[in-house]
């Protein structure tokens, strides 16, 4: 079972780290970390990750993961990234996200006519990428697998095991990792975080949101150009 999870600069550690951790404990799992290169890759705070493949050298993948981040923004606009993405995801089994990683699978062309999910404030974004929002912790259709923001990719990546070896496999790696969330406040969505709390989120992120808006509406054009070129 080899599975490929996408690295790239100022991307958020935990949408990559946290179902890393879960889908290696996979029965005859192998996970390569891919990058451009194999220098190592800083993430938004600070970690560093060191890749284990390229996007040259890297195998067939079973499975095709991309995480989100800030970072997000130039990679919607990276050829050489888009391009690795298109070509693994036409023989994996299930090519899948969390968080903001959806919007590079849309400008990657491989969520048109799909029913997806993100991080709440850049669900409407998918739009553009002739993709279905859908306001869920994880979504799947067909071999499309998305989770919602950060924290969700544990529950994704549980998932992806329920549908990859059934649920008691996936109740095990729960167990095992005393997945258990009891958060101590009741504002990890914004239906349920206060209105205030909600306000000030979103007024904190409008610089990178109105430029992620404005780089996603030049990717979805040029996604647009290059599938029409493409199909017959």
């Amino acid at each position: 079972m080899h599975i490929g999870m996408v690295l790239f600069p100022n991307m958020t550690q935990l949408d990559l780290t946290g179902p890393h951790e879960v889908l290696a404990r996979m029965p005859n799992a192998e996970v390569h970390l891919i990058a451009a290169n194999k220098r190592p890759v800083i993430s938004e705070r600070g970690l560093s990750i060191v890749p284990t493949a390229t996007f040259d050298d890297a195998p067939a993948l079973d499975i095709l993961f991309v995480p989100g981040g800030p970072g997000v923004n130039a990679m919607m606009e990276s050829d050489a990234l888009l391009e690795f993405l298109r070509v693994k995801s036409e023989h994996a089994r299930y090519v899948t996200s969390v968080c903001t990683g959806a919007l590079l699978l849309g400008a990657a062309g491989l969520l048109r006519g799909y029913r997806a999910t993100t991080h709440w404030l850049s669900l409407d974004v998918l739009a553009l990428f002739c993709a279905i929002p859908v306001k869920e912790r994880v979504v799947i259709d067909r071999n499309r697998i998305t989770g919602g923001g950060v924290t969700a990719g544990i529950d994704f990546s549980l998932v992806v095991v329920r549908e990859l070896f059934g649920a008691a496999v996936a109740e095990e790696i729960q167990l095992l990792l005393e997945y258990d969330p009891q958060p101590p406040f009741q504002s990890g969505s914004s239906d349920t975080a206060p209105k205030d709390i909600v306000a000030k989120v979103t007024a904190a992120r409008d610089r990178i949101q109105t430029e992620r808006l404005a780089i996603a509406k030049r990717a979805a054009a040029k996604m647009s150009k290059l599938m029409t070129d493409r199909d017959p």
